[in-house]
């Protein structure tokens, strides 16, 4: 067996693309926690793999070439143990194309939109000084509805995101959208989604991925003296 993946996680929706992914991949790997509100990610031995102070990331001591390789940003990690492993890309030039263009979707919309939402309804407002922007939480929570709408015609003729087959583009949207009801949303008018919520979730790699130290995944919207290094940069 070959020498385990380190993985730099954190269990947040970001960090549950990477450890559902090393699970569904079946390889190896060693966690080492990032506790992203005790400021672990601006630590100097952590920005040397992940130089823009997020996680996860990991590195490959089987990297191209036999070399180690240092790799952030959950999108390129996905494609990237995609590659490795010749899974869950698709099989044809046709299917890969259908799940980098989900992939992006997800990497540049739901994502980020998402976060916004969860920060401006659930974070914000529990700042010193309170942050309730009635702006900020309707403009996020509507552009995530979108999404959810996107995603939710999409479904309805397929059975996975970017097709008929499960691949790395269900890998990264499933764990943002699992938290829909955070992003004050509803599933009532969007079966497809819903269907395919609970067909993902009950896969064995992701639960395996999801409840990875799930128990550390604590009220972030309360620790107030986490809020500087969340929401400040200050570490």
């Amino acid at each position: 067996m070959s020498d385990p993946i380190d993985l730099y996680f954190w269990p947040t929706p970001n960090g549950w693309k990477v450890s559902i992914a090393l699970e569904e991949f079946g390889l190896p790997y060693e966690v080492h926690l990032v506790n992203i509100g005790a400021g672990d990610q601006f630590k100097p031995e952590f920005l040397a793999i992940s130089p823009n102070n997020r996680m996860p990331a990991i590195v490959d001591p089987d990297g191209p070439d036999g070399a180690p390789i240092a790799i952030f940003e959950s999108g390129a990690i996905l494609q990237y143990l995609a590659r490795k492993t010749g899974r869950f890309c698709g099989a044809t030039e046709r299917e890969r194309i259908a799940v980098d263009q989900w992939l992006m979707w997800q990497m540049g919309g739901l994502g980020p939109m998402a976060g916004q939402a969860h920060h401006f309804l659930k974070y914000a407002p529990a700042m010193d000084p309170p942050n309730d922007l009635p702006y900020a939480k309707d403009r996020y929570r509507n552009e995530v509805a979108r999404l959810y709408g996107v995603l939710d015609r999409q479904l309805a003729n397929n059975r996975y995101v970017a097709g008929d087959f499960y691949s790395i583009a269900d890998m990264s949207v499933w764990g943002w959208a699992s938290l829909w009801e955070g992003q004050q949303q509803t599933l009532d008018d969007k079966p497809h989604m819903a269907r395919w919520l609970a067909e993902v979730g009950a896969r064995p790699g992701v639960v395996a991925g999801r409840a990875l130290h799930a128990d550390r995944r604590g009220d972030l919207a309360q620790a107030k003296d986490a809020h500087d290094r969340l929401f400040r940069g200050k570490d």
